[in-house]
Order: C-alpha cells, then structure tokens, then sequence
C-alpha cells in the first residue's frame, strides 16, 4: 500500500469497540424481552454473531440468519439508542477531546445500522457523514423488514469493498474487535489493525493483529495522540496476594487497570520475578517485601497493606526509590477487639476444655478454675488503635485497665499508665500484647516476662507472631504459670489455606489456637478492601498521599485543565528553587504549587498549563536529587 504517510486516517468499528455491546444483539433482547422463547432466539444471534466476528460465517451468511431470527419495530431501535447511549465504551468517553478534534480523520466503518449508531456518534462529537454502515428497511407500522441490501457493507467482504472505493491516500489504521476488520488490513487497505479487547476477546482476531489493545488510551498513547489520560490504566499492573477482598479487585478493575490476583502470599524469589512489571501491589501481612524484592520492582508506584502493620515491607527502601506505602489503620480494629474479648471470656470461663470433654461424653458441671472478667486486671502491652479500643470495651466490662506502651500515651477512661512491661505483669489477671512486629519486638515476650506474670494468668497474642518465643510459652503453659492462651498469630504461618499448620502449642488445654484471623470478618475485610485502594487509587490518579505511611502527607484538589508534575525528591535545601527556574527557563505558567517534607522526602506537586516542550519534562527529570517524576493529566 503505498499512500500519504503524513495524512493519518482512523477507521473504527462500532459494536463492542465504541460501544460495550454488539448492537444488533441488544436489539433482539429488547425486542423479544416479553417473548416467550425470547432468551432462546437471542442467545441463537448471539450465537451467529460470534461466528461472523471469529470468521467461521460470511458476513452476509451471518447477517441474514439473524435478520430472520429479528422481530423488532423502530420503537425498539429507540430503546436501543438510549441503551447504547449510556453503554458507551469508557476509553471511548474518556477521550471525546480526541474524537472531536480529529473528527475529520475518524471513519466508523461498520457492519452494522446507522439507526442506532449515528445518535451514539453525534453523542462522542464524530460526524454523521463518516459513518460507514447499513440501514433496515421497514414497513408502513415501522417494523423491521430487513436490511438495505443495495449498501456494500450487507454483503461477504463489504468492508473491503467499502475501503477500496473510499481511496484512502493516507496511513491508515483500523481499530475493531471482529476478522472483518482485520481483513482490511489483509487485503492491504490499512497499515496497521488493533485488535481491541477492551470489552470482548476473540482470540482468533487477536492472533493476526498486529497490536491488542485494552482501551481507546493505549492506541493514543502507542501513537502519541491527544488523550484523557497521561498513560494509559490498562498498561498499568496491579498485583493483589493473600485473598484481598473482592472490593479490592473490583476497584481496580473498574477504573480500567490490568488486575492480576492471588489468593496465597509470595517468597521473596517469586515475588522478585512477579514484581518487575508491577506498578501497584497489595498485600496483607504474610508477604514480605523485601529490601532485594524492591531494588527488582524497577515500576513499582506504591504498596498497599491490606492490614494495620506495616512491619513485613522494607520502609526505608521504599522510600528511597520513592515508592509510596499505604496500609489501614483502623479498619479492621473493631473485629480484633471483639475476638480478644470473645477468646478471653472464653479462656477465664475454661469453656473449651469443657466443650472438648463434651465431644467425647464427659459431663464435668463444675466451678472450678471458672472465673468472671468483671473485676479482674486487664493489663495491655501495646495501646494504640486496638489497645485503646480494648480499654474502652474492658473497662465496660467492669475490669481494670493497665497499659504499657513506648510512646507516651493518654490514658481514656480510668486506664492506668505503667512505666514498664514488668509492672504491667505483676498486676495483671490477663495480659494481652498489641504491638508490631518491628524487629526490635522480635521474642519481647520469653521465660523472663513469663516469670514475673502472676500465677494463674490468661495470656493473648493477637498482634505478631515473632513477639513471642513459643517454647517459653508452652512450658509456662505446662507448668501452670498461664492458664490458658490465646493465640492468633505465628512465628511461621502457612502461606496458603491448603498448607499444613505445625505448632508446639497444639494439644495443650485451654488454649485456643485460630489461623491469623482477628481482622478477619466481612465487615473488616470490607473495609479494607474499599479503605486502601481509595488511599492508592488517589495517589496514582491524582497525586494525592492521605494515609500513608512513609511519604509527606498532602490532600490535593482535583485536577482540572491543567497538567500536574508530581516530583519526589531528596529533602536537602534549594529543590524548589531549582524547579521553579527550569519553569522560568521554559515560560511555563503555574497553576497552582504544592510542597510537603519529612525528615528524608520532599514531594512539590505543580500544576502547569498544557503546552510545554519534552526538553522541559527532561530538565526536570535532571535535577540530582529526584528520586520520582510522573506526570498527570
């Protein structure tokens, strides 16, 4: 094809490229929805559909059979229209600014009718008389009697013929989700076919494009065209491990990122080999990122712990290469307080060991060793979101609260302050840890701790499994020392439900052992899986870095007709002045400016009128002390 090469033409199709659905079969279910054999016809044209767009039926072969099959009147192509109109494929809506400003260029080439796909047309700002497609006729009650079968688009290889008589002198590219549209890239009336998948995947038209794209922004992109976004969502990775919930998924996926999930955590060396092409990645607390994991996370945006602790992610590395740590607070505090409430009643009642003696027939109605928690010491190591809330629900109890924590803390309620560990163990009836698992918390809790508890004591680990040397445990356990424990979290955990747990502690009396679930119920995970996607998706759509855990913390506007740079960089003196002299440099006008430091980060965030040159993008990108750039728009 020899041709303009200067002069771009764009042909796109209709039905499942502009728009989510193939319109012929919207038709049929609109029409036959109170017929019934309804589903039935419908899923039969579905059916012929498929097999024109896959290439197993001529065009003409699978037009005709679904004409015969249609019994539709002009009132439905109506609803149709309104149907298609609020169905409009997202990338499509997104980059109406395109569509419009290269309306001339654009040719809706379609096997389809122009009863239905004009008004969708006018709607994305394209024009009328560049759309390419066929018409039904009707008779005198406007009922659907067919199709125009004068217009060359109703037969076998239309849209070639069509393409043919059109002498397009230019560089063509076609963009559909069917083998027709291929077919003018292989009869060679295009230099380029896309396949896009954005709403359908039909392998054998990916197989012979020459690119598959998952939205109207990826073609954009790959051509260097105006679009709504600065780089595409779709080319975007998001890896979420652990069973995340499905809230979580959803989030993402709704907003057009490349989704892949895991319900198991990763070692470090499958994590090294996931993460390369990761922009995003969510975990929970049995995936350790690594300071080797993250010098191979080379695309690596930001983390999401799907959990309060942020212990098992390497900070200091993370915010070096400027990689943004989000985690949830509090989400999940309410169902850890209850189940350590719940385990502890349980514990001081000794209803476990009744209810196993039960299960084998053993009627033991007795008082001994059964205890109320009404007047009793709740001594607490750890008093931050949960232990504060553990406070307020004991002390509702009707027990005494004793706290020790590093920070220096406000006591709520009548809770007591202590000055160490040890003198929270010398008063306290039960003892429940709430603290993180850095590493200087690593085996806090051993033979020594154990011996200066009081005899009898009921002790909780709901908080890390590393803070406690389970060998002390079970021998303070055997000997009596405590008795009883709970205990939720390990020193080494399974990475998956279908592995096997192993614990020293398994088989002892009146202990209760439950697989890391104290954050785990629905409303928690809920929470959570809605809670820190938020936190992500704002950082990446907009720069924004409420919540996290390891970068100056800013709230910013919306982003509205400007472009935003998002600089992080080193905090040592005179960045900004550096930036703002590259800004003066290219008499770029500033929108509005934006700046936060830590000890370590600076992160300016400048919005910028849209015209700019890549020398200038270049210039910022390098000053010394940048860590990240990124560019929003």
């Amino acid at each position: 094809m020899t041709a303009n090469k200067e002069k771009k033409i764009f042909i796109i199709d209709f039905d499942s490229t502009i728009t989510k659905v193939e319109g012929l079969d919207q038709l049929a279910a609109i029409a036959l929805a109170q017929s019934s054999d309804g589903e039935k016809i419908v899923q039969q044209i579905k059916e012929l559909t498929d097999a024109g767009m896959n290439g197993e039926l001529t065009l003409s072969e699978s037009l005709s059979k679904r004409m015969s099959l249609l019994n539709a009147n002009k009132k439905h192509v109506a609803a149709l229209v309104e149907f298609l109109l609020e169905n409009v494929s997202e990338s499509f809506e997104r980059n109406k600014k395109f569509l419009k400003e290269y309306a001339d260029q654009i040719l809706v080439v379609s096997s389809g009718f122009k009863d239905f796909i004009v008004p969708v047309i006018e709607h994305l700002g394209l024009k009328p008389e560049n759309v390419y497609a066929n018409t039904f006729t009707y008779n005198e009650n406007g009922d659907i009697t067919g199709v125009d079968n004068t217009n060359v688009l109703s037969q076998t290889g239309g849209k070639i013929k069509l393409v043919q008589s059109l002498n397009l002198d230019a560089h063509v590219s076609v963009i559909g989700d069917g083998f027709t549209d291929y077919e003018i890239k292989q009869n060679g009336l295009a230099d380029r076919f896309y396949a896009f998948v954005e709403n359908v995947e039909r392998q054998k038209v990916v197989d012979v494009a020459d690119f598959s794209i998952k939205s109207l922004d990826e073609f954009l992109f790959y051509n260097q065209l105006p679009r709504g976004q600065s780089y595409p969502k779709s080319l975007i990775k998001v890896l979420l491990l652990e069973n995340v919930h499905p809230a979580a998924v959803e989030a993402f996926e709704q907003q057009g990122f490349d989704v892949e999930f895991h319900k198991g955590a990763m070692d470090e060396d499958e994590l090294i080999e996931k993460i390369k092409d990761v922009s995003i990645i969510g975990i929970r607390s049995k995936t350790n990122i690594t300071k080797k994991v993250l010098e191979n996370a080379d695309k690596l945006l930001a983390i999401g712990a799907f959990c309060i602790g942020t212990n098992q992610i390497d900070i200091k590395t993370a915010t070096q290469k400027g990689i943004a740590v989000f985690n949830a607070p509090y989400s999940n505090t309410r169902s850890v307080v209850e189940l350590v409430i719940g385990e502890m009643i349980m514990l001081i009642r000794k209803v476990f060991p009744k209810s196993s003696g039960m299960h084998k027939g053993i009627w033991d109605k007795s008082a001994n060793h059964s205890f109320e928690v009404r007047g009793k010491k709740l001594g607490m190591i750890g008093y931050g979101h949960i232990g504060t809330q553990l406070s307020v629900i004991g002390e509702a109890l009707g027990m005494e609260i004793y706290f020790y924590d590093i920070v220096d803390k406000m006591p709520i309620g009548n809770a007591r302050k202590c000055r160490s560990m040890e003198e929270v163990f010398n008063v306290a009836d039960v003892v429940s840890l709430h603290i993180d698992g850095r590493k200087e918390n690593t085996n806090l809790i051993g033979e020594k701790e154990f011996s200066q508890m009081k005899d009898g004591v009921i002790f909780m680990n709901l908080a890390r499994g590393s803070v406690v040397e389970i060998p002390a445990l079970v021998k303070a356990l055997k000997s009596g020392k405590i008795h009883g424990a709970g205990v939720d979290v390990f020193p080494e955990e399974p990475k998956a439900n279908t592995d096997p747990f192993v614990s020293e502690l398994m088989g002892l009396e009146n202990v209760i052992l439950t697989p890391h679930i104290g954050g785990s119920t629905e409303e928690a995970q809920q929470g959570i899986g809605t809670y820190v996607p938020e936190r992500l998706l704002e950082y990446i759509n907009n720069g924004s870095t409420t919540g996290s855990v390891n970068f100056p913390e800013l709230t910013l506007p919306l982003l509205q007709n400007s472009h935003r740079l998002l600089h992080v960089h080193k905090n040592v003196p005179g960045i900004l002045a550096k930036l703002n002299s590259i800004f003066a440099k290219h008499n770029i006008n500033i929108t509005g400016q934006y700046l936060k430091t830590d000890e370590t980060l600076g992160y300016v965030i400048v919005d910028i009128e849209k015209s700019y040159s890549r020398e200038f993008v270049q210039d910022i990108k390098g000053i010394d002390e940048t860590i990240k750039f990124r560019m929003l728009f």
